[in-house]
């Protein structure tokens, strides 16, 4: 059986984060460990009056117990880290956790739309990109490749652009990065990967809905490491976490006003199930 840890902060209430990466790569019949790196009553957008937790101090207890235990994993994949002391303290983590067989995933939570989300800003974003350099595959949306790579945001683009900026990607030191929200009309989005070695470019596109829908990123990056970590290749694990993804928002569209704060997700793990198949 596959085992995974995922790392990054648990909203009691709400779908993002842990309560996002647990149930869907779980369904993908793979173990999930988790190191929660915070716990927050509800997650952050929308709700207001949130409790928070930090448990930054707790990290590095858990990873020594597990080592004193032996314990492997197939996969290691980071979300959501709060402060530059988290990003010191996983990249630790990366160091006595990894092995010949396994592999990174590092999605650099900083922003989106062409703005940083709050409690972040260019030094922040600066660590995560060395972060990034340790991974064996990142998941940034334009705006952090953007802050990542020091570049202008812009939605104007064409494909040999988005090419530019993954090779760019690469040069931080990841294996395969991977670019998500890209899309080159209305009509369609999706993901586009790089792959270092073999000078390769992988394109993944569906159906673009325009609504905005709270842990669409988490939802893509938890079936991407799922779907790496059970054998899929590059291709069949970005088609896999696009199409999941777009039925995720689908599903949410009936009960949008009532599920502002997330997608539907669970109705939609069904086909996740079929899709790994």
């Amino acid at each position: 059986m596959k085992k995974t840890v995922t790392i990054q902060d648990i909203s009691c209430y709400g779908k993002c984060s842990l309560t996002v990466a647990l149930p869907v790569i779980s369904a993908m019949g793979i173990e999930t460990a988790v190191i929660p790196t915070a716990v927050l009553s509800t997650h952050t957008g929308g709700f207001t009056g949130y409790t928070f937790r930090d448990l930054t101090s707790d990290i590095p207890e858990i990873s020594r117990h597990w080592k004193s235990l032996n314990i492997k994993f197939n996969s290691v994949y980071t979300g959501y880290l709060g402060s530059a002391e988290q990003i010191n303290i996983v990249s630790d983590f990366f160091d006595d956790f990894r092995t010949d067989d396994n592999f990174i995933v590092v999605d650099p939570v900083l922003g989106d739309n062409g703005k940083f989300y709050n409690g972040f800003n260019e030094d922040f974003a600066e660590k995560m990109a060395c972060l990034c350099s340790k991974a064996d595959y990142i998941l940034p949306n334009m705006t952090e490749a953007s802050f990542m790579l020091k570049i202008p945001y812009t939605e104007n683009y064409d494909r040999a652009y988005i090419e530019d900026i993954l090779r760019k990607l690469a040069r931080l030191g990841c294996k395969i990065p991977v670019l998500t929200g890209v899309h080159f009309d209305d009509k369609k989005q999706g993901a586009v990967a790089y792959d270092r070695e073999n000078d390769t470019f992988f394109y993944s596109f569906s159906d673009n809905i325009a609504r905005s829908v709270h842990g669409t990123g988490d939802i893509f990056a938890s079936v991407f490491t799922g779907a790496v970590t059970i054998g899929k290749d590059i291709q069949k694990s970005l088609d896999i976490s696009v199409n999941y993804t777009v039925e995720c928002i689908k599903a949410t569209i009936p009960y949008f006003d009532e599920m502002w704060y997330g997608s539907c997700f669970e109705l939609c793990l069904g086909k996740l199930i079929d899709m790994i198949k």
